[in-house]
């Protein structure tokens, strides 16, 4: 007789795509109401059974009848355990619902009203889905109306550098652990990084160690640090091809001594191809979540 096999488990990537439900709401599904239960791979990523399948497609029934997404997780898990659930419980905020509060205080120049909306957004969604549904939006945003003058210089100030500061609290403490190693960098001339921290504040709640140099490094001094620390991999993010055209050569050298990967509008493939790099084309929240460990 023929051993039964058990049923192949899923990345994240593929039970997105087989339910048809982006990997994003998987996570605040999960982060939230406790519906999916994953395992880790030997090499650190959450896999997800055909057990996870089915509840999320009783959620989807119970939200399709009208219950909220609390309600409906509450519900899928009580049928997932055999038991009844009280289905009252309040459905919390969704980033949606907050992110317009928050771009109000944030022009308004209201720190606090801004602080406190980005408390209740840490406190009610999954980490990622604040960074890939809100603060990236909206960073994105305040840069188009900036550029187009409907938005004051002081206003970008203001709000870069509060959403800075949080970014900044997330990220304490991701130099530690035992993962692989990432180091990140912004070229010289390149002053906008905050895509580049959420990149590495992902990163490293997936298991990676971050070496953070931020904005405007002299190559040289990134190819030092390369050479001191030794990491997987370098990341060096811009938003304009001309901070990076100009480094092409000691990008390339950079390559040779470490796996290079370029991100952010100003990578482009022309650019990535010349030195040796790998081109990162998604979200950085996208990029870091995919980001495999090295062998």
């Amino acid at each position: 007789m023929d051993t039964p096999t058990r049923p192949p488990l899923l990345r994240i990537g593929e039970l997105s795509r087989r339910l048809s439900v982006s990997d994003h709401v998987l996570r605040a599904w999960e982060s939230r109401y406790g519906l999916l239960k994953p395992v880790r791979s030997a090499g650190g990523f959450r896999l997800y059974s055909e057990a996870d399948v089915l509840r999320v497609r009783q959620m989807q029934a119970h939200m399709a009848r009208g219950l909220s997404a609390a309600e409906a997780a509450q519900a899928a898990l009580g049928e997932d355990n055999g038991a009844g659930a009280d289905l009252r419980q309040r459905a919390a905020p969704t980033a949606g619902e907050l992110s317009g509060a928050l771009r109000q205080a944030l022009d308004a120049f209201d720190e606090p009203a801004a602080q406190a909306v980005l408390d209740r957004l840490v406190s009610d969604l999954s980490l990622t889905t604040v960074l890939h549904d809100v603060v990236l939006p909206y960073l994105t945003e305040l840069g188009e109306r900036w550029a187009s003058g409907t938005a004051s210089v002081a206003q970008e100030h203001f709000a870069s550098n509060l959403i800075r500061g949080r970014l900044a609290g997330l990220a304490r403490g991701w130099g530690n652990g035992h993962g692989p190693r990432a180091v990140l960098a912004c070229p010289p001339g390149e002053l906008h990084d905050l895509a580049l921290m959420a990149f590495g504040i992902v990163l490293n709640r997936n298991g990676w160690r971050i070496d953070y140099l931020g904005m405007s490094t002299p190559v040289d001094e990134l190819t030092r640090t390369v050479d001191a620390r030794h990491p997987d991999l370098v990341v060096v993010a811009a938003t304009l091809p001309e901070n990076l055209a100009p480094h092409a050569t000691q990008l390339t050298e950079l390559a040779r001594r470490a796996p290079l990967a370029l991100a952010g509008p100003g990578a482009t493939p022309q650019i990535a191809a010349a030195v040796g790099a790998l081109l990162l084309t998604g979200d950085p929240v996208s990029e870091a979540e995919n980001m495999e460990w090295p062998r």
